[in-house]
Order: structure tokens, then C-alpha cells, then sequence
């Protein structure tokens, strides 16, 4: 039996997530400021959201720009009071100066999250090296999902990386899901999904009017119809 695709869109807020369901999206990716990439939203938008839609919803756990955890406490704390509010899947990820993973700082607020899924968003592509990154998360509770581009330039560039990866699926550090965004675009799902990857990220992609614009349904309802098609199938598309 063929695996459906997961599309997974980002929301800012409850209009967005409605729209962004109404398009056929699986999963939302909760933020707020895309002018710093995704900090994490509030309780209150939390909440609407989950109010809003029946879809799973992914928390941003990020309070500045950048993959370092400066603050860690408030870190914990938001966590804490997502936790508190409901929320039962994350996103984040924290890099050392080395440019290997923070562990102090994900282990720290992973205990937070008692077994939660969660996914280690693109700081991956900022890793000194993501082979290394990998098995120091591979133990780690809840982890089941890396979002990737597999370049900090995008998929673009980071295509060959993206298709390697996918060939290790299953061996130590590759068992959990690539999830792709960055620069995605329609015309990249026919070599990904013939690499067997089933996961997939748009933001901009699901706004043609820009990140001022509201998500549109449409466009997300695009995407979700050429991921619903066969393998070998896709356009130019939106990012």
C-alpha cells in the first residue's frame, strides 16, 4: 500500500490553520516572527489553534534568532507551559559553538516534554557535521523527525545530501523521518519521492501573497494534489 505523503504547512494563527487544513495539510508548524525564522508562538495562539482545526500541531521552542540556547530557563518554561496548555508535539533544535548539537540544552528541555514527539528543525543544516549530530540525538525520547533542506542554501543545494540521507534510512541516527523544507519547490518532489522520502515542509510556499498574506488554501490544496499523485509527478510550483 502506498504511504501518504505528510504536508506539513506553517501557521501563525488560528486563520491560518484553518486555511492551511482546509488545503489538506496534515500538520501545522506553530510560530510566530518569520522575520527571526519561527520563534515560539504564545499559549493564547496555541490554544485558538488547537481549538481551530483537528490536525496535529507542532510548537516552535525558540526564543531568538539564530540555533543557540541563550536563555535556557525560559526555554524550560515555555515548554512547561505548553505542556500545561495542551500541547503534545514540538520542534527544536540547538547548536554548541562547536557546531555539533547542544545537548545540554535539548536534554534539558526534552525531560520537559515527558516522551512527546518532536522534531529537530534546521539546525541540522548549520551542523559542523550532521552525520555526528545525528547519532548524539539518536537516543534521545520523542525525537522521530528532522526538518531539512540539507543545505542552509536550501534544497537546492542541499539535494544530494537530501538523497544520501534518504538511502540510510533505518541504519543507526537514520531511523527518524526526513521532513523537507527550506526552499522547497514542486519540481523537487519527483526525485524525493522516488528516494522514498513521504515528508514534507512548505511556509512561503502556502502564502503567494508573502508573509504578510494570510495562508491560502489553495495553494496549499496544490501541493497536497501533486503529493497525492503519482511519483514522477510535479510542476514548477511556489517556494
Amino acid at each position: 500500500m502506498a504511504t501518504r505523503a505528510l504536508l506539513e504547512v506553517i501557521a501563525l494563527d488560528a486563520g491560518d490553520a484553518v486555511a492551511a487544513q482546509a488545503g489538506g495539510a496534515d500538520r501545522l508548524e506553530l510560530v510566530t516572527d518569520m522575520g527571526a525564522d519561527g520563534l515560539s508562538p504564545s499559549v493564547r495562539t496555541f490554544t485558538e489553534v488547537r481549538t481551530a482545526v483537528d490536525i496535529d500541531v507542532r510548537v516552535m521552542l525558540r526564543l531568538a534568532d539564530g540555533f543557540a540556547a541563550e536563555n535556557l530557563a525560559a526555554l524550560v518554561r515555555v515548554a512547561c507551559d505548553m505542556r500545561a496548555a495542551g500541547a503534545d508535539e514540538f520542534v527544536l533544535g540547538f547548536l554548541g559553538e562547536d557546531g555539533g548539537a547542544d545537548l545540554d540544552a535539548v536534554e534539558r528541555i526534552v525531560a520537559e516534554l515527558d516522551g512527546c514527539r518532536w522534531t529537530f528543525h534546521r539546525a541540522i543544516d548549520r551542523a559542523a557535521d550532521r552525520d555526528a549530530l545525528r547519532k548524539q540525538l539518536a537516543d534521545l525520547q520523542g525525537l522521530d523527525a528532522y526538518l531539512t533542506a540539507g543545505s542552509a542554501d536550501g534544497v537546492d543545494d542541499g539535494m544530494p545530501v537530501l538523497l544520501t540521507e534518504a538511502a540510510r534510512r533505518g541504519e543507526p541516527g537514520y531511523t527518524q523521518r526526513l521532513v523537507i523544507g527550506g526552499g522547497l519547490r514542486l519540481d523537487h518532489l519527483p526525485s524525493l519521492r522516488a528516494a522514498g522520502v513521504h515528508a514534507f515542509h512548505i511556509g512561503g510556499a502556502a502564502r503567494p501573497g508573502g508573509w504578510a498574506a494570510p495562508v491560502d488554501a489553495d495553494a496549499v490544496r496544490e501541493w497536497r494534489t501533486a503529493l497525492d499523485g503519482p511519483v514522477g509527478r510535479g510542476g514548477q510550483g511556489r517556494r
